[in-house]
């Protein structure tokens, strides 16, 4: 596997805890309150980079490349900075909001280079597929 998978699988897994964690709190309390950031720590952090470690595990071509590593690092970062601020926010800390706003857009640009990822290896997949004759043989 990949070294970037493992390394979007380890951050995968250390928000999956985080998200656990703030369901806990919020079940326990009776407080939902954070319940978006509780979302977002799931869906940004938990789901979404466990997806963009299969698919660097599937494609390791792909994943060797320095864009790979490059948006690794712009999103994980954004995620990071997000989520956070994103409870602070909801849970009543209205002086967050520019970070929040700052990481969204960190996260957005993130998701953009994935795009071009997929993109650029989608490109050399069809190059690779072999062309069947559609001529008769004569």
């Amino acid at each position: 596997m990949p070294l970037i998978s493992r390394m979007y699988y380890l951050c995968a897994l250390g928000f999956l805890i985080a998200g656990v964690l703030v369901g806990l709190h919020m079940s326990i309390s009776h407080d939902h309150s954070a319940v978006g950031a509780h979302a977002h720590i799931n869906l940004l952090g938990w789901v979404t980079m466990a997806i963009f470690g299969t698919y660097h595990a599937l494609n390791p071509d792909g994943a060797a490349r320095r864009l790979a590593r490059v948006q690794f690092y712009t999103y994980t970062f954004g995620v990071v900075l997000m989520t956070p601020s994103l409870y602070l926010l909801v849970t009543g800390n209205p002086a967050l909001e520019p970070i929040v706003a700052v990481a969204s857009i960190i996260v957005f640009i993130g998701v953009l280079m994935f795009g071009l990822i997929v993109l650029r290896d989608g490109r050399k997949s069809r190059a690779d597929i072999p062309r069947i004759r559609t001529d008769p043989v004569g």
